[in-house]
């Protein structure tokens, strides 16, 4: 029997990246997953793709950083598959600047995605996963989340802040059959790394003892893992998925 039969997903950011081997992962697994990104274009294409697959999944455009946004996709998920079950706050954004160029706007997108954003979502799925009585939430913060990134206040400050959420939800909400934990991946083959230069790029996969950055596959299935029955008994937990680079 496949892990996640039976089970309904959203994962945020699911268009591409990460997000996409989590949507593509989980649907093989036999979730139902809802794409939810704010490219919706893009989601709608992955959906014709994956339906064509036999995968069970559905595409809404949402803006985390927006409540009535958020509202609208936990709404469209219920009347869609009636339950929810797995919440994968996935999506998140970098807007990269030393502290002395950094802009208030810089500061301020990315703390409204990757932080605000991760709130707004859990808090909006809290009541569908407290009237069944259990339910997995697993938010993604980051190696810079905890050890900090030089070029990063914004999004360090982001993912430090998820891990603060990360391990207070498991306290209120472990009581109540719902597990909460994040997931800290390191250096990973994504859009967001395009742009760095290839020496730099090189250089980052030395100081990683597995010799290569991650992909985004590694980090899907720590979500499933962390989305399975497996894991019922994990709770408040930051599993760095980052070939020891900061080990």
């Amino acid at each position: 029997m496949s892990r996640l039969e039976g089970k309904v997903a959203i994962i945020t950011g699911g268009a591409n990246g990460i997000g996409l081997e989590a949507v593509r992962l989980f649907g093989a697994e036999g979730a139902k997953v809802v794409i939810a990104d704010f490219d919706v274009e893009t989601a709608e294409k992955r959906e014709t793709e994956l339906r064509n697959k036999g995968f069970d999944v559905s595409a809404v455009k949402v803006n985390v950083a927006n409540r009535a946004s958020v509202n609208e996709m936990v709404d469209f998920t219920i009347k869609q598959y009636q339950q929810i079950d797995i919440l994968i706050n996935n999506a998140g954004i970098t807007r990269d600047a030393m502290l002395s160029k950094m802009t208030e706007e810089q500061f301020k997108q990315v703390i409204e995605v990757n932080l605000t954003g991760v709130f707004h979502c859990t808090q909006a799925v809290l009541p569908h996963l407290i009237n069944q009585g259990k339910g997995k939430v697993i938010n993604t913060s980051s190696v810079s989340g905890t050890y900090g990134n030089v070029g990063q206040t914004n999004y360090a400050a982001a993912k430090a802040g998820i891990i603060g959420m990360t391990k207070t939800w498991a306290k209120e909400l472990g009581r109540k059959q719902i597990n909460v934990n994040a997931i800290a991946p390191g250096f990973t083959e994504t859009s967001m790394v395009e742009s760095v230069p290839d020496h730099i790029i090189e250089g980052l996969k030395k100081q990683v003892p597995m010799g290569r950055l991650g992909k985004p596959e590694d980090i899907a299935r720590a979500y499933l893992y962390l989305a399975s029955e497996d894991s019922n008994y994990v709770n408040g937990q930051v599993i760095n998925v980052d070939g020891a680079i900061m080990m």
